[in-house]
C-alpha cells in the first residue's frame, strides 16, 4: 500500500505543524494576537493564496495547503475545545453571580444587533431565513480576540472587562440555539411552522442538556477521585478528553451539536475543585487546535473576493462596528457606565465572531445563503477581526480623553482597581490549614492549591477557594491571580516539590514576597538560593520551642526564656542567609 495512502494528508499535517512551530514563538515575541496571525497564514498559505500558483510552479506546492478539507477533522476538534474552555470558564455559579449583566446586557445587546444587521440584510435582497442567520450570528462578537485582547492588558479586573465579559458569555449561550435554528431552517418547510419546530428542537434539547448536566454531576467528581490517587499527569489529560468527547458524543447521539457537549463538559468541571487544573493541561493542545481552526478558516477566504467588490468591503467593515459599537455603547451606558467607557467596550466588541466562519459555512452548504454571499460574509468577519486592535486602541483612547473632560465619581463607569493583596497558599496540609484559619479570622483573602484530590475533595468547606493542581506551573498560578498576590507561602512538606516550586515561582513572579517551610536548615538554604524571602526550618522551630520550655521549667522567667530563643533564632537565620550569601 502506498504511503500516502495509509496516512492522508501527511503533507499538509507536517506543514501545519511546521507552521505553528514557527508562528507561536514568532506571534508571542512580536506581541501579535495568535488568532490574527493564523488567519492571515491560513488565507497567505491556503488554495485561495499562494495555492492559486501551485500548478505553475511545482516547488510551491510543498509550502501550500491546496486541500484544506485534509485538516477540516481537525480544526473541528478545535471548534469543540473552544466550546469547551467557554463552558470551563462560565460555571453555573459564575453566570448567576453575573446575571444582571449577562442575561440583561448580554441578551440585549445580542437581539438588538441582531435585529439591526438582519433588517439591513433584508433590505439588500436576502431572504428571511438567510437574514435571520445573518443578523443572528453577526451580532456575536470573537470571544478569542477580544479575551486575548484584555489579558494582554490586564483589564479583566475591571468594570468594563468584566462587563464586557459577561456579554461575551451570554453570545457564547446564544451559539447553542443558534446551531438549533439553523437545523430547522435547514429542514425546510413553511415560516410559519419555524416558531413550533423551533420550540420543539429547543425542548428537545433543554431535555438531553438537563439530562446530561445533571447526571455528569454526580459521575464526573467521583470518577476524577477515583482515577487521580496516583496524581499522575498523564492520567488527567486523558480523563479531560475522555470526558469531553464523551459527552459531546451523547449529545450527538441526542440528535444535537458535538459543540454543546463539548460545552457541557467544560462547564461540568467548571463545578469541580479540579477547574485550574484542567486549564492548565488542555491549554496546549487546545492553543495548537485552536490555530488548526483559525488557519482553516482564513483558507477560505479568497481575497480575489476583496479585489472585485472593494468598495462594498470598505463600508461594509465600518458598517459592522458601528452598528454594534452603537448598540453596545447603548447597553453599556443604561448598565451605568460613562460615555467614553461605553464606547470603548462598544468598539471592542464591535467584530465578527469565529462562530460566524461555522454558521455561514453551514448555511452556504445547505442553501440557505448565496455562495458568494457566504463568501463575502467570511471575508467581512474576518477583516473586522484584523481590525480588532485598531479598533480597540481608538476605543481606549476615547475613553481615557472622555474620561479627563469629564471625571466621574468612584461608580460602576470608573475603573476600580482589581483585588489584591490576597495570599496564595501552596500545599493545604495542617501547617497550611492552620495559616488559612488565621487569615480567615483577619479577614484577610486567600487562594490554596494542593495536588492530593483526596485531600481537596474532602475539605469541601474551603470550595472555591481551594484547587487542585502543581502550583509549579505558572499558568496554574496565574488563575490564582498570583500576579496581584501579597504573598506566596510553600507550606508543603516535601522538599524536593517545595524547591521546584520555588524556582518556578520566583522565576515567573520575581516581585512577589515567597514564605517556604524548610525540612532542616540545609534545606533553608536551598530554598533561600532559589529566591525564598524568608524560609522557616520545621527543626529548628521546633527545636527552639522545645528549648524555651525546658528554660522556663529551670527557673527562667517567661520574657527571659523567650528573649533568648528569639536571639537563637535570628543568629541562625542570619548564618543560614550569609551562608547563602
Amino acid at each position: 500500500m502506498p504511503h500516502n495512502d495509509a496516512l492522508p494528508f501527511l503533507r499538509e499535517a507536517l506543514l501545519f505543524l511546521a507552521l505553528a512551530g514557527i508562528l507561536m514563538p514568532l506571534l508571542q515575541r512580536l506581541k501579535i494576537n495568535q488568532v490574527l496571525g493564523f488567519l492571515a497564514v491560513g488565507a497567505l498559505v491556503g488554495p485561495y493564496g499562494l495555492g492559486l500558483w501551485a500548478g505553475q510552479h511545482a516547488w510551491l506546492s510543498y509550502f501550500v495547503f491546496q486541500r484544506p478539507e485534509g485538516i477540516a477533522p481537525l480544526a473541528e476538534l478545535g471548534v469543540l475545545f473552544l466550546m469547551f474552555m467557554i463552558g470551563l470558564e462560565l460555571s453555573a455559579s459564575r453566570l448567576w453571580a453575573m446575571r444582571r449583566w449577562v442575561f440583561g446586557a448580554g441578551g440585549a445587546q445580542v437581539l438588538l444587533s441582531a435585529l439591526v444587521i438582519g433588517f439591513l440584510a433584508w433590505l439588500f435582497g436576502n431572504r428571511m431565513e438567510a437574514a435571520l442567520v445573518l443578523g443572528l450570528v453577526l451580532s456575536l462578537s470573537s470571544t478569542a480576540v477580544v479575551m486575548q485582547l484584555l489579558t494582554e492588558r490586564q483589564a479583566l479586573g475591571y468594570p468594563l472587562g468584566q462587563a464586557a465579559f459577561a456579554i461575551l458569555m451570554l453570545q457564547d449561550l446564544a451559539v447553542v440555539p443558534i446551531f438549533i435554528l439553523l437545523g430547522v431552517l435547514t429542514a425546510g418547510g413553511d415560516t410559519a411552522a419555524w416558531l413550533p419546530m423551533v420550540l420543539l428542537a429547543v425542548a428537545k434539547s433543554l431535555g438531553a442538556v438537563v439530562l446530561i448536566y445533571l447526571l455528569g454531576r454526580r459521575a464526573i467528581g467521583p470518577l476524577l477521585h477515583m482515577f487521580l490517587r496516583q496524581r499522575q499527569p498523564e492520567i488527567f489529560m486523558a480523563l479531560t478528553l475522555l470526558i469531553t468527547l464523551g459527552i459531546a458524543a451523547l449529545t450527538a447521539a441526542a440528535g444535537l451539536s458535538l459543540a454543546l457537549g463539548a460545552f457541557l463538559a467544560g462547564l461540568l468541571l467548571a463545578e469541580t475543585e479540579f477547574r485550574h487544573e484542567v486549564e492548565v493541561v488542555i491549554a496546549p493542545f487546545r492553543s495548537l487546535l485552536m490555530g488548526l481552526f483559525f488557519m482553516s478558516v482564513g483558507m477560505q477566504v479568497d481575497l480575489r473576493e476583496a479585489a472585485s467588490t472593494p468598495l462594498w468591503l470598505a463600508l461594509s467593515v465600518p458598517g459592522l462596528f458601528l452598528i454594534k459599537a452603537l448598540v453596545t455603547g447603548a447597553v453599556l451606558r443604561l448598565g451605568g457606565f460613562s460615555t467614553g467607557r461605553a464606547v470603548e467596550g462598544g468598539l471592542l466588541l464591535g467584530q465578527g465572531g469565529e462562530f460566524a466562519f461555522i454558521v455561514v459555512g453551514q448555511a452556504v452548504a445547505s442553501r440557505l445563503l448565496a455562495p458568494e454571499v457566504g463568501q463575502f460574509m467570511t471575508l467581512v468577519v474576518a477583516c473586522s477581526m484584523f481590525a480588532t486592535p485598531a479598533m480597540a486602541r481608538l476605543g481606549r483612547a476615547f475613553g481615557d480623553w472622555w474620561q479627563q473632560r469629564h471625571p466621574l465619581p468612584a461608580a460602576a463607569g470608573q475603573a476600580a482597581a482589581p483585588q489584591k493583596g490576597h495570599v496564595v497558599i501552596v500545599g493545604f496540609g495542617r501547617i497550611g490549614r492552620m495559616l488559612a484559619q488565621i487569615l480567615d479570622r483577619q479577614g484577610i483573602a486567600y487562594a490554596a492549591i494542593d495536588n492530593n484530590p483526596q485531600l481537596v475533595a474532602q475539605l469541601q468547606e474551603h470550595a472555591g477557594r481551594l484547587h487542585y493542581g502543581d502550583a509549579a506551573r505558572g499558568e496554574l498560578l496565574r488563575r490564582v491571580h498570583a500576579q496581584h498576590a501579597a504573598a506566596i507561602v510553600l507550606t508543603m512538606d516535601h522538599p524536593a516539590s517545595v524547591l521546584h516550586a520555588a524556582r518556578a515561582i520566583r522565576r515567573d513572579y520575581p516581585q512577589v514576597r515567597l514564605f517556604a517551610r524548610a525540612r532542616d536548615e540545609q534545606h533553608a538554604q536551598a530554598l533561600l538560593r532559589a529566591g525564598a524571602t524568608l524560609v522557616v526550618p520545621e527543626t529548628l522551630e521546633s527545636g527552639l520551642q522545645l528549648s524555651e520550655f525546658v528554660l522556663h521549667s529551670l527557673g527562667f522567667p517567661a520574657s527571659a526564656a523567650a528573649q533568648v530563643i528569639q536571639l537563637e533564632r535570628e543568629k541562625r537565620i542570619g548564618a543560614t542567609r550569609s551562608e547563602v550569601g
